[in-house]
């Protein structure tokens, strides 16, 4: 057998654990009579074999990465999933690999093949779900979820279940994120301790911070000090513009927000020039990095970090503390260095008010050509069953994991065998985008357990900051097409306006702003702003 072969005793545990107080019927539904372990520790859920042998085709993304011995459609994971899931139910999987790095072109043609195609896709880009779902090319799940699927219902929630409606129809199950949570700031603590300053806790308290940072230099980097570490992407940008963003009705949320790509965007919302102009103070003032425009990737920033310049920044919450990453290069460039997470921009509610990943991750859909979309939603309901999903995600204690304070730890030094058996666990544990744990306490406490030891309160305290005071993204009843088509050039002109507004000269602003936007609501900014219009009017007229 493969799997986990555990006593009666450590099952009870890890099941307990794994309800964490809530009940079978929220989280794992399958506690029911008609569910029971079977001899590796997952659960056989009793979902009425098919009389006759049937072939269940999944895609798998594949990255080139399986090692020695395994392929991406031969591995412990294919053969766990077969034997546990696939026997008991007299289903074969099939895995159709498409490359990661092509797997949006690679999907159409599949779609496009139709009788070729696999019963269960997926993208993480919501416009081809959206295309597909508006050619008529993908199963309604929604009536195969309520007859077959109450488990994976109850992990996955309404809200995140909304993500995968059409025009209110459930066409995709979504994968669920194990934490939402973005961004955090970073404020170096031994130079405030040097100049005998509290950390600041409001936006107006930062300025004067950055100012001592640069008339001072603590760090003592001999006039290379970078009060305030900026680049041109959103982690860096996003926490200070959306502070400005004042108090927004229900109608200005959904008519002037402007989604490009999977994230929303401020440019219309009031506030938004509020924010840029504090941006050109700071930069006129030399608080800010002088070339971040230039730096798309965040290589300068991470660099400048490292070297002990910057005094402050925001950023994607856990990145500084990765090992061997910025904040562990500091400390072994400049001994003594304390970089501390803080929470700072303030709006006018006085809240640290910062976006939110949206709850869902994957769109997973079953080709409307399918003849086995029964068999499809069985195979994501066993995952969401019993222990499943926790096996897949974790492998075997003992092997891949210990338990420790309730949280299923990487064992140090693995063997090979166990490094390789879930080499490719994000991409077959396809409704959980990161682990899952049954809350989210306890989700981004296993995340924080991944980072270096040293680095635990700082990590634990950057999640807490990047999940308060959250700003969801907007979700309209149906797709805003103007969004597909304009958002790449509109994503281009976004972030030159950020640009050439921050750089422009102080009696500049103004004109330079008005040229840019102009420009913006041109290029399909207008387009985007009158069909969200047109959806909003639609949704109060229901």
């Amino acid at each position: 057998m493969i799997g986990n072969k555990r006593k009666n005793g450590i099952l009870g545990t890890k099941k307990s654990l794994l309800m964490l107080g809530l009940a079978c019927s929220l989280l794992f539904t399958a506690c029911s009579s008609n569910s029971e372990p079977n001899a590796s520790g997952g659960t056989n859920t009793d979902t009425g074999a098919s009389k006759e042998r049937v072939t269940l085709k999944v895609e798998v993304f594949d990255r080139g990465n399986s090692p020695v011995g395994s392929t991406i459609t031969d591995n412990y994971l294919t053969n766990y999933i077969q034997e546990n899931f696939g026997e008991p139910n007299n289903i074969d999987l099939e895995y159709v690999p498409v490359p990661r790095s092509e797997e949006v072109e690679k999907l159409n043609v599949l779609m496009a093949s139709g009788s070729n195609v696999p019963d269960i896709v997926f993208t993480y880009d919501p416009n081809t779900f959206n295309r597909y779902a508006k050619q008529g090319g993908l199963t309604d799940v929604g009536p195969l979820l309520d007859e077959h699927a109450p488990n994976l219902k109850a992990f996955l929630g309404d809200e995140v279940l909304g993500y995968g409606q059409y025009q209110g129809t459930q066409f995709a199950v979504p994968a669920k994120r194990s934490n939402v949570g973005k961004y955090a700031s970073f404020i170096r603590q031994d130079w405030l301790d040097k100049l005998n300053m509290p950390v600041p806790q409001t936006t107006e308290e930062l300025y004067e911070t950055l100012k001592a940072f640069k008339e001072k230099d603590p760090g003592a980097t001999g006039g290379q000090v970078i009060p305030m570490g900026m680049t041109i992407a959103s982690a860096q940008y996003e926490p200070l513009l959306w502070s400005f963003i004042k108090p927004l009705t229900d109608e200005q949320k959904y008519t002037l927000t402007q989604q490009l790509g999977s994230n929303d965007y401020p440019t219309l919302l009031p506030g938004f020039k509020d924010a840029l102009q504090f941006m050109n103070k700071l930069y006129n003032e030399g608080l800010i990095s002088k070339d971040f425009g230039l730096d798309k990737d965040k290589k300068k920033l991470g660099e400048d970090v490292a070297t002990g310049k910057v005094g402050f920044y925001s950023e994607d919450d856990i990145n500084p503390f990765y090992e061997n990453g910025s904040y562990d290069t500091l400390q072994k460039n400049v001994p003594g260095a304390l970089l501390h997470s803080v929470d700072v921009f303030t709006n006018e509610e006085g809240k640290h008010a910062k976006p939110m990943y949206a709850p869902n991750g994957l769109y997973i859909m079953i080709p409307k050509s399918s003849e086995r979309a029964v068999e499809a939603i069985k195979y994501l309901e066993w995952m969401a069953t019993g222990d499943n999903l926790f096996n897949l995600q974790n492998g075997i204690e003992g092997e891949n994991y210990t338990m420790v304070d309730d949280i299923p730890v990487v064992v140090e030094n693995p063997t090979e065998e166990a490094l390789n058996r879930l080499y490719n666990g994000g991409d077959m544990i396809i409704i959980s985008n990161g682990k899952q744990l049954g809350s989210m306490e306890l989700n981004l406490k296993a995340r924080a357990m991944q980072m270096p030891a040293k680095f635990k309160d700082q990590v634990e305290a950057a999640q807490v900051i990047a999940n308060t005071d959250v700003i969801p993204p907007v979700l309209m009843d149906r797709p805003i097409e103007a969004q597909t088509k304009y958002g790449t050039t509109l994503l281009d002109k976004f972030n030159e306006m950020i640009v050439k507004t921050t750089m422009a000269k102080p009696d500049q602003f103004e004109s330079v702003y008005e040229t840019m936007l102009k420009d913006y609501m041109a290029s399909g900014g207008q387009a985007i702003l009158d069909e969200r219009t047109a959806v909003y009017k639609e949704m109060q007229a229901k």
